[in-house]
Parts: structure tokens; C-alpha cells; sequence
């Protein structure tokens, strides 16, 4: 079982950040695109190869968020209609996330098989999560998909903090 950690910086105006092992050695960086239309958040391993990518769909009548993982399309995140409370749905061909995702706090599954268990830490300087790697074939997707959910939560609490919206 291998052990990541993520952990976003505070005031990173950039959108960038790291996943790095136990030892503290970088195993993937992330790259966010600032100010560009679409949104969206590139996964590269230590030889600056993106092998992930998360794509905000743009012109959707609710928010969709779009998972590659070496140029196929892995997941869909879609906001749900719903007039209380926000709601959404992850669509993915044997890839299953049960628990509270919303709170970062959630296992994922391949064909009712544990591949890897994401945690938040709490009471840390901006958003950390712990990621335990089960399956290591499915660490870049399990990466991809905690980085897409952390994307949605953070794309639910801006259009929830802007009046305009």
C-alpha cells in the first residue's frame, strides 16, 4: 500500500500544487490554468509528462467536470438539478466512489474492489488530503479523481459566494 499526501497552497494565485509521498519526494504536480477558458487541471509525473486531465465543460447548462487519465475520458462529474441542496453525480465505466465525498472523505472502487481510501486532514493551513494507494495501476486515476472533486468543491464555492450566480 502506498501513501500520498496532497496539499494546496493557501494563497497559490498560480492553481499549482504537489502530491508527494511519505518521504516528502514530489510523485505528481499539478497545474491548474489560471484565468483560461476551459478550466482546467493538468496532472503531470516527475518528468512533466501529463498523464491526467480535468476539464470544466464549458457551455453546460450545469456544471460538468470531465476526467482523462492518458487521453481517455475515465469520469464525469455533473451537478444534479436540485432547488435546496447541491447535488452531484460521478458517472465512470467499473470505477465506483462510495462514502462522503463531498467531505473528502471517501474510498474508491474498480469493480467492487477497494483501489485506494482519500482522507481530508483537518486542522491544516488550506485543503490536505491523504490518499492510501490499494492498487498502485490505479494511483493516476484515484489522483485524477481526488483532484476533480477537490476542482468541483472549489468551482461550487465560488458560484456559491458570488450573488450573481
Amino acid at each position: 500500500m502506498r501513501q500520498l499526501f496532497i496539499k494546496q497552497k493557501v494563497f497559490s494565485i498560480s492553481e499549482k500544487f504537489t502530491v508527494k509521498d511519505q518521504q516528502e519526494n514530489d510523485i505528481y504536480f499539478v497545474e491548474g490554468s489560471f484565468m483560461r477558458l476551459p478550466k482546467t487541471f493538468s496532472i503531470l509525473n516527475p518528468k512533466r509528462e501529463e498523464v491526467a486531465l480535468i476539464t470544466k465543460k464549458m457551455f453546460s447548462f450545469l456544471p460538468k467536470f470531465m476526467v482523462e487519465v492518458n487521453g481517455q475520458e475515465i469520469l464525469t462529474i455533473q451537478k444534479e438539478f436540485s432547488f435546496l441542496k447541491a447535488r452531484y453525480s460521478i458517472d465512470a465505466a467499473g470505477i465506483e466512489v462510495r462514502g462522503n465525498w463531498w467531505d473528502m472523505d471517501f474510498q474508491v472502487l474498480q469493480h467492487g474492489k477497494i483501489v485506494g481510501e482519500v482522507s481530508k486532514k483537518w486542522f491544516t493551513w488550506g485543503d490536505s488530503y491523504h490518499v492510501q494507494i490499494q492498487d498502485e495501476e490505479m494511483e493516476t486515476i484515484v489522483i485524477a479523481i481526488v483532484v476533480a472533486i477537490d476542482c468541483v468543491k472549489a468551482d461550487h464555492a465560488a458560484a456559491s459566494s458570488n450573488p450573481a450566480t
